[in-house]
């Protein structure tokens, strides 16, 4: 593929999924698995992100220790190789703001075991502390997990998670809109310190929540803060095409990821938005080596570390009532039955096992190695002649990048594959601007009290 000038800019995350991505990355002889809980690990990686021109950085983040459930029966319980622990992530941002400048901050939270008014004043916070780097990435939860950790017995229905997400996000962004732009003149002389005309009161009563407002923070510096999705089930997109600045979704091959950006593409101009403001983001795990032969020889180091049983959790989640374990696990995946986890990514897998023709263990090692997404393994412009493809032929706006282990492919990533996209002039040089909507060009949403007239005096 020949290189040239492209009249757009791709846009990049890294997804820090420590210890890393891949099921057995963590124990790679180049690894260092501390990094799931070590801050100075944590501000190194991000400063090299930084370095690399990223538009943010993205924690993902889940309420319980996965596969824990199992003990709630006195059933043995064997967890997934690597990340069990991890920092909050919005507490982990926070941290990441003052040490770094330019790079975006965005943390996982629940709508499903969270309330909107925490959420608004820790992400407004974030915010603030940031000069408008924060970012919200919205879920509803996928493992059933979480719900023992909330007084519930059972994860509630997927369609339910759902309506009560889109509810949740539409109080949260009505009390981001409690105060105006300068609503707090702070004037020593006249001694207002807030001008009440330019605040407002939210009162929302709907079927899940009351909220009365206002949030006790100023507006935000972004307006509100720039909300990811990671839904690509029906339901996530019809949530993620209507409030989505950034989406993060899994599709392995090029005609998914075409499908998939039309189909976001319109139903976000069928919502009243411009479509151009959403970026469309599929996560890419990346082995970046000086050469091929390097790159193939780390993936192999990494395929020959790979433990079936302790990965065997990642599918098992997945597949609703039906216990895999009693299948052979070189025999074809069966039928499996509706999930109430990740229905999107329960379809992604059957359908490239039923197209692929894999067996059980191969769904294994695919979700084990790339945690169910795209992948290139290679140089620096094998990797760019994968990301420009996707790019140039309507499948995103940019990519998630996962890491298999930290930090190394990281490094090698921003040291080899960033100087190649900035040579095709595919990606920045420069940074455009302080707040993360300007690194991805998506404007702030007006407030919705813009066009009244203010209240006159009582």
């Amino acid at each position: 593929m020949s290189p040239f000038v492209s009249r757009r800019r791709m846009h990049l995350g890294a997804f820090f999924f420590t210890p890393g991505s891949h099921a057995a990355g963590w124990r790679h002889p180049e690894a260092v698995p501390e990094t799931d809980m070590s801050f100075a690990h944590y501000v190194r990686m991000a400063q090299t992100a930084e370095r690399g021109l990223l538009d943010c950085l993205f924690f993902q983040d889940t309420a319980a220790v996965n596969g824990s459930a199992a003990l709630h029966g006195g059933s043995p319980w064997r967890p997934a190789s690597g990340r069990q622990v991890f920092p909050e992530p919005a507490t982990l941002i926070a941290a990441l703001a003052p040490v770094t400048e330019q790079i975006g901050l965005v943390a996982t939270a629940t709508t499903t075991y969270g309330d909107p008014y925490t959420i608004a004043r820790r992400f407004g916070t974030v915010d603030h502390l940031s000069g408008g780097r924060a970012g919200w990435n919205l879920v509803t939860s996928q493992i059933e997990d979480e719900a023992l950790n909330f007084g519930f017995e059972r994860h509630p229905d997927h369609a339910e998670r759902y309506r009560r997400a889109e509810e949740f996000f539409d109080v949260t962004a009505g009390l981001w809109e409690s105060f105006d732009e300068g609503a707090f003149p702070r004037d020593k002389t006249s001694g207002v310190f807030l001008d009440p005309n330019k605040a407002h009161i939210l009162d929302h009563r709907g079927e899940h929540f009351r909220v009365r407002g206002p949030l006790n923070l100023p507006r935000c510096p972004q307006g509100r803060p720039v909300i990811a999705q990671a839904g690509s089930s029906e339901a996530g997109m019809r949530l993620a095409s209507r409030i989505a600045d950034l989406i993060f979704t899994a599709q392995s091959v090029l005609p998914e990821g075409q499908a998939f950006y039309r189909g976001i593409r319109a139903q976000a101009a069928a919502h009243g938005r411009d479509p151009d403001h959403v970026r469309i983001m599929p996560g890419l795990l990346v082995i970046p080596g000086e050469s091929d032969a390097e790159a193939e020889a780390r993936y192999d180091s990494l395929t020959g570390l790979m433990d079936d049983a302790a990965a065997l959790p990642l599918l098992a989640r997945l597949c609703g009532d039906l216990d895999i374990r009693d299948h052979p696990l070189d025999g074809p995946l069966p039928d499996l039955p509706p999930s109430n986890a990740a229905r999107a990514r329960q379809a992604h897998i059957v359908d490239k096992a039923r197209r692929e023709g894999l067996s059980i263990r191969q769904v294994i090692r695919y979700m084990a190695t790339s945690l169910g997404h795209n992948m290139v393994v290679g140089s620096p412009a094998r990797i760019a002649d994968v990301m420009q493809e996707w790019f140039e032929n309507g499948a995103c706006d940019g990519f998630t990048l996962l890491f298999p282990y930290y930090p190394r492919p990281l490094e090698d990533f921003v040291s080899l594959v960033v100087p190649e996209l900035q040579r095709r002039g595919l990606f920045r040089t420069a940074y455009e601007g302080p707040t993360l909507r300007e690194k991805l060009g998506i404007p702030a949403p007006p407030s919705r009290y813009a066009a009244r007239p203010p209240a006159g005096p009582a």
